[in-house]
């Protein structure tokens, strides 16, 4: 960052300096296209810009008038510790960094250009932001010079050994990954493995209620992480749940593809591995429809095999369930970021014909859209501190990182992020059929998550818009996972319905009409559920159905332990 003194410039040194600053943040982290705003493409409102400058001024002064002797107090969570604010040179220079960083980011506001390059400009500031912290080195870092000092230099001993464990891995620790075991004390709700082939696993799930729906229960997780998302503890499991409350109940287990399948596509996917489940939970099931759900992606993915289905004239699916899922590409967030013809090209010339996008490139990216708490701050503790991150069962499923084959990945980037052709009618071939999701007349109970920084809220509420039948929106506080996570035994959170189930045109507009209610969305759409899954039926006393459909071996399954 530059030094206080240097800011007291006319406006042409002020830009130049933004102009420095984003060329080195495009050049740090080179995931984000560069070619849309180089430093030449830089021009900034001259009002906000004058009244940025003003600002900053007033503030250095102050800064500088009072020094090291009474540094202001610090409000940012990284120089929380006290030893930030008992160190008077570190104090200072901490409320240095927060003035530059917030006068970086105003600069960023203040550039003129069209929303896509504004918001690269905003991650990319982000980013060098978050990484230039002075919590961040050990030079400038009082905490952890303390540390280092108390433990006598065992805490920079224990933070290389972390530092060089975590390189071997291939990622920075998140949690103490040593304590947990998937199947163990993760992924441990009862059950079998009764389908396989070379995409997935069907997992059917061992009844806890003596009688069950008629209607089986399918969940497609999304390929992009393992299933067990849905299988964390017995306490926040929504498979458990949905067991518990009478349903019978199958997953979709991915595999981890390997080079072996790096040559399959999205028709693959779908052929395969969503309709090949909703086929096999059927026949497993007797029944002559079933109901399903699908998260994030394995909501795409659903919609399109419903899609597929809908052509086919042919409808196994009674009603579904998409948690935070896009369908309409409109509103991608953050992500939109790494988006655009260049990228998708490039992408498609490395890996569109065959290949694998590496789970840990993918993981890192996710990351990378929190810096500061998914990043800097397992740096600082891990290595700086010499400090082990506490278990976490979320986290350990968060750095258990999955492959996808090069043309799925290549097709989706283009076809949904690009052009967002899943909601255009006819547009999309699939399975050989040309997708309308106007045909796709089915119940649906679509929830999206209000701080949801990977599928926006206004995202998840788009489906609303795009499917013709029956539907049920529900918006859930907090996030992506822990939005989706929120059993009610915890009574945490809120959830907001409209009484009168009116779908407006924005999900703003939705809003308006909206009541809170406190505690998790699970039960109403419990209520939901059990409306479209038929009467209730003695519980299967086995797995499977007879000589087709028999126990390959216990839950979780072989595939959800293959590692990237």
């Amino acid at each position: 960052m530059a030094s206080v003194a240097s800011w007291d410039q006319s406006a042409q040194q002020f830009q130049q300096f933004f102009a420095d600053q984003w060329a080195k943040a495009v050049a740090a982290f080179p995931t984000v296209p560069a070619g849309a705003a180089g430093p030449a493409a830089v021009q900034l409102d001259a009002a906000k810009l004058q009244e940025l400058q003003q600002h900053y001024v007033r503030e250095a002064t102050a800064l500088w008038s009072q020094g090291v002797a009474q540094p202001s107090a610090l409000k940012d969570k990284r120089f929380g510790a006290a030893a930030w604010a008992e160190n008077p040179l570190s104090a200072w220079t901490a409320n240095a960094y927060l003035l530059n960083a917030q006068a970086l980011t105003g600069m960023a506001e203040a550039v003129q250009a069209d929303a896509k390059t504004r918001e690269r400009i905003r991650f990319a500031v982000e980013q060098w932001v978050a990484a230039m912290s002075p919590s961040n080195f050990l030079a400038l870092n009082p905490e952890a010079q303390q540390k280092a000092i108390a433990t006598k230099g065992q805490s920079l001993a224990q933070g290389i050994q972390n530092l060089l464990h975590d390189m071997g891995q291939g990622h920075v620790s998140m949690t103490d990954e040593s304590v947990f075991e998937v199947g163990k004390n993760v992924a441990t709700s009862e059950g079998a493995v009764v389908y396989e082939n070379d995409i997935f696993q069907l997992i059917e799930y061992k009844p806890l209620t003596a009688k069950v729906h008629e209607r089986p229960f399918l969940l497609v997780p999304p390929c992009i992480n393992k299933y067990y998302i849905l299988d964390l503890q017995p306490e926040n499991s929504l498979i458990r749940y949905a067991v518990s409350q009478g349903h019978r109940t199958f997953v979709v287990s991915w595999r981890n593809p390997d080079e072996s399948l790096g040559h399959l596509t999205w028709d693959d996917y779908i052929e395969h591995a969503v309709l090949q489940a909703i086929a096999v939970t059927q026949e497993i099931g007797g029944a002559d429809q079933i109901n399903a759900l699908g998260f994030c992606v394995g909501g795409t993915m659903l919609s399109a095999a419903l899609a597929v289905l809908a052509a086919r004239q042919q409808a196994p699916v009674a009603s579904a369930t998409l948690l935070t899922t896009l369908v309409d590409f409109t509103d991608t967030g953050v992500l939109d970021v790494f988006i655009d013809e260049a990228f998708v090209q490039m992408r498609e010339l490395q890996m569109g014909k065959g290949g694998l996008l590496q789970g840990q490139e993918l993981a890192s990216t996710f990351s990378f859209l929190r810096p500061n708490d998914l990043v800097w701050n397992y740096v600082v503790g891990n290595y700086l501190k010499g400090e082990t991150p506490p278990p976490f069962d979320l986290l350990y499923w968060n750095s258990d990182a999955t492959n996808l084959p090069g043309p799925w990945y290549a097709w989706y980037l283009r076809n949904m992020y690009l052009e967002n052709n899943l909601v255009k009618p006819g547009h999309l071939t699939v399975c050989g059929q040309a997708l309308d999701l106007g045909r796709v007349d089915v119940p649906l109970y679509i929830y999206g998550s209000r701080e949801d920084h990977i599928v926006p809220i206004g995202g998840s509420y788009a489906s609303t818009q795009v499917f013709p039948g029956d539907k049920r929106f529900v918006m859930g506080a907090s996030g992506h996972i822990a939005g989706v996570i929120n059993p009610p035994a915890k009574n945490k959170r809120s959830h907001w319905i409209r009484a009168d189930g009116a779908l407006p045109a924005t999900h703003a507009e939705w809003l308006q009409g909206a009541q809170e209610h406190p505690g998790s969305w699970w039960t109403d759409w419990s209520a939901w559920l059990k409306g479209h899954a038929g009467k209730l039926v003695a519980a299967p006393k086995r797995y499977g159905k007879g000589n087709q459909y028999k126990a390959i071996e216990p839950a979780p399954g072989r595939y959800v332990l293959q590692k990237a």
